[in-house]
């Protein structure tokens, strides 16, 4: 069955501020896997896959995908653009659905309303960062199959290749747009960059369990009262 919109989660184990951030555990789930069941609320994504590092460093994470049943696709570490390119073609979706491995409070229905507005103004590009309005943690970005093609061929600097998206986002002859939220909550962080930010989240989690599909309003109501 073709695939139109590809999921890539984008993670490694390697981190320097937070090295295994990614396997930490909240409630005896891994960061990653809640990430992915999150991400599986999404009704307009059809598949989600795990692109990271050909490092033995990275093999525990590869693992723990694979046991929950999801396919991973290992590239280079620093040409993220590249293991995302790679990654894609295998697939050839319609278009990509970037997430990083250090938001597990991604919100599945945020993804869909980034990927309604994409199609209904028929971008190239589209996202919630541009400017950011959405807390730190929920970033999503959205591009055709087509347009990474071009960015994989075009970009040339370290920045560019490192960071996936930069090529896309400066080229004028992409439409883009990008979904705000009627508030600007950019300063709010959801997201797991260091440990301190680990236990906001674990909290945040262990507030809500067992349930893992709560909502971000439902977040920022619990930060308003706590």
């Amino acid at each position: 069955m073709a695939i139109k919109y590809l999921a890539i989660i984008q993670a490694r184990c390697g981190s320097t501020r937070f090295p295994n951030k990614v396997l930490q555990k909240i409630n005896n789930k891994t960061l990653i896997r809640i990430i992915f069941e999150r991400l599986r609320k999404s009704k307009k994504i059809d598949k989600i896959i795990l692109a990271t590092t050909k490092k033995t460093e990275d093999d525990s994470l590869a693992k723990e995908i694979n046991s929950l049943g999801y396919e991973v696709f290992r590239g280079s570490e620093n040409n993220v653009l590249k293991r995302y390119f790679d990654a894609a073609k295998k697939y050839n979706p319609h278009s990509v659905v970037r997430i990083t491995g250090d938001c597990p409070l991604i919100d599945g229905s945020i993804v869909d309303k980034i990927i309604n507005l994409y199609e209904r103004s028929e971008a190239d590009y589209c996202s919630n960062v541009i400017p950011p309005t959405f807390p730190d943690g929920l970033d999503a970005e959205v591009f055709s199959m087509s347009a990474l093609k071009v960015a994989h061929k075009n970009a040339i600097d370290n920045f560019q290749r490192e960071h996936v998206t930069p090529f896309i986002i400066k080229n004028d002859n992409f439409k883009k747009n990008n979904l705000t939220y009627h508030l600007d909550l950019s300063n709010e962080r959801l997201t797991v960059d260091e440990e301190d930010d680990y236990s906001v989240i674990k909290n945040i989690f262990k507030n809500f369990y067992p349930e893992i599909n709560f909502s971000f309003e439902d977040v920022m109501l619990l930060l308003q009262s706590n």
